[in-house]
This record gives C-alpha cells, structure tokens and sequence, in this order.
C-alpha cells in the first residue's frame, strides 16, 4: 500500500514536472506581452522575436516578395530587421536591394515621382509625397479636392466629406506652416497623407469611419456651397476666402491631432510606412501607438507593421487568454511543489518505518538470543 501511494506521488511529480515544461515558454512569453501591452516597440520585439524563431527564412522571403513587388522601402526595411536580429542573409540578396535603393534614390527617379504627387496629389513613396506636400503647401492641391467635393455638393452627387474636410483643414494648417516656418509641417504631411490614403482605397474601415464623424462640422455646407459654385482652382483667392469662412477650427482638433502623429510616422518610417499604419488602423489611438514604435524602431518599422499587422500595436490575443497560460504554469508549478513535497514526506516516512522494523528485529533477535540458550541448557 506504501509503495502505491509513493509511485502516486512519484507519477504526480513527472507530470507536473512535464507540464510545467512544456506550458512555461509560453507563460514567460504571456507574461511579457502582458507587461508591455501599453509599450508598442517593446509588444512587437517580443512578437518579432516569437516569429522569428519558428521561421528566420521568412525575412528572406519577405524580401524576396517586396522586390518583386518594386517595393525597395518595404525592402529595406526587412535588411534592417535583419540586422537587428542578427539574422544572415544571402549576399547576392543584399547586392539586389542595394541595386534597388540606388536606382530609386536616383534624381530622374525622385523628379518623376515628385511630379506625379504634385499633378495628381497621390503620394506612396518621398518622392511623390514631397510633391504632394508642396502641392498642398502652394494650396494648390487642397483647393483641387476642395472645388472637386464641392462640385459635387452643389450638384447632388456624393461628396466624399472627409476629403473636403481634410482638404479644408489643411489649407488653415499651411498658413500656419507658413506663420511658424515649418513648425506644423509634420501635421501638414499629415494631413496630406490621410487625405492620399483616403482617395485610393488605403485608410481602414474603422478609421475612415471615425474620420468621418470627426469631418462633420469642420466645413460649413451651405456656405460652402455658395462659394464653390463659381470658384476654380484658377481663382485661388476667391475660394480661399471661400473656405475660410466656413471652415470651423473647433472642430477640426482630432482630425489635427491624428495628422500629427501620421506626419511623425512619416518622418521615422517614410510615407509608406505611414500608408500601411493608416491601412491597419481602427482609430486614432492605433495611430498614436504606430508613431511611438516608429520613432523606436525607425527603418524597421514598415517590416514589423507588415510581419504582425495591427498585432504590432495591441495586444493581438486578448489579455484574458495570456492570462492563462500564466496561470496554467503556476497551477503546473504548485502542482510540482506539492507532489515532490508528498513523495519527500512518504519516502522519508517509509525511511522511518524501515528503519523502526529494522531496530524491532535487532531488538526481538536480542531477546530471543538468551532464551533459546537457556531452553537449550535446559533440555
């Protein structure tokens, strides 16, 4: 019966002992994500790291991908990634990128893609983003979208308000640009790369939705309507004017807000960089985080947003689910405790008893010793 209870506890340590194995990486990897819920560069490191080690070959194949895709930022993101990791990468692999970072940081290259933003206010890379930004600093490209949305307003048709709202608020932020001499500059490419995001298809559901709600008011309908049906981007002054009689600035300050932190993932990680968060984003407090993991992790950014998406920004599994896999290692852990100390407590209780039927022998065989001599002597 002793020796059942003690392979009990023996076969209950061995499966505590396995089980807190196999549950404790994943409990030191919970608890870590837990810890750095509210910190997004350290969040993504951990996830990166996770990643990483069930498959270092996917930087090579992402890089791969991005060249194929002419998207040498995206690229270069992922070398420096890789770099960071301490992850090597072919050497031919790394020639192709640098070939590709050359030829688009060529000046043929920039003034053609400058020209392009500033014909058609649509920016993906610095080249066209810069000249989407000067289009709008020269109000040139904000007065575009605003008498195009305003057409429409007059004629009925669907107006796309966020463009207009955004095309608006822009215009008072470049005469504050102007003013400051560049200090609101990082809200003004903000702006702009909303304002891009949302004409191609690349601003998310949920913040489009709440851009949208933060657009209503900023413009005056009605007054706006009467100013912009005889104004043309040919008469800047008159719809200037236009606008900034019915433009509220009151209502404007989240949508100022949200642009500043796009203008400051744009300066750390590029305008794509600033594309894909805008992409990802539910809402303003997505964007707030991807500018903090920007200016910590600068080139790499764009590589992590694409490896993990929006679970670079929050916690992808709920905290409730982390939780546990804590708790199962703690469960494991007493478990452990309590059956090494069940196994200790019977195997030293057998040592005792062992060694009490030893001295009982010792002490019955002395007894015995002098009565069987007399019984002898006797017979």
């Amino acid at each position: 019966m002793k020796r059942r209870r003690i392979g009990w506890a023996l076969a209950a340590m061995t499966v505590s002992g396995v089980a807190l194995a196999v549950v404790s990486p994943h409990a030191r990897e919970a608890g870590a994500m837990l810890a750095a819920q509210d910190d997004p560069a350290e969040l993504s490191d951990i996830q990166v790291n996770s990643a990483l080690r069930n498959n270092q070959n996917i930087v090579a194949s992402q890089i791969e991908a991005a060249l194929a895709a002419h998207d040498t930022g995206l690229a270069s993101s992922f070398v420096d990634l890789a770099k960071a990791k301490n992850i090597a990468l072919p050497e031919d692999l790394l020639q192709r990128v640098g070939e590709a970072v050359v030829e688009d940081g060529s000046a043929s290259h920039f003034a053609k893609r400058f020209a392009t933003g500033l014909v058609t206010g649509n920016a993906d890379d610095a080249g066209s983003l810069s000249g989407t930004v000067a289009g709008d600093l020269f109000v040139f490209g904000d007065i575009r979208d605003v008498v195009r949305e305003g057409k429409h307003l007059v004629m009925g048709e669907d107006t796309d308000r966020l463009v207009l709202g955004l095309a608006a608020t822009g215009l008072a932020v470049t005469a504050a640009t102007y003013v400051s001499m560049g200090g609101v500059a990082p809200v003004r490419a903000g702006l702009t790369l909303v304002k891009d995001a949302r004409k191609v298809g690349r601003l998310g559901e949920g913040l489009t939705e709440w851009a949208g709600r933060s657009a209503r008011g900023i413009v005056d309908g009605p007054m706006l309507e009467d100013a912009v049906a005889t104004s043309t981007i040919t008469s800047p002054g008159q719809t200037v004017s236009a606008i900034r009689a019915a433009f509220n600035a009151e209502k404007a300050g989240a949508l100022v807000r949200m642009a500043k932190d796009v203008g400051r993932i744009s300066e750390k990680a590029g305008a794509r960089g600033a594309l894909d968060t805008l992409k990802i984003a539910e809402g303003p407090e997505d964007v707030a985080r991807a500018a903090r993991l920007a200016e910590s992790s600068g080139g790499k950014t764009r590589a992590i947003l694409k490896l993990l998406g929006r679970g670079a920004l929050l916690l992808a599994v709920g905290a409730f689910n982390l939780s546990w896999w804590v708790f199962g290692a703690l469960f494991a852990l007493f478990s452990l405790l309590a059956s090494i100390k069940a196994t200790t407590e019977r195997l030293t209780q057998s040592w005792i008893d062992h060694g009490k039927r030893r001295k009982l022998r010792r002490q019955l065989a002395a007894t015995a010793g002098p009565a069987v001599a007399s019984a002898a002597a006797n017979g």
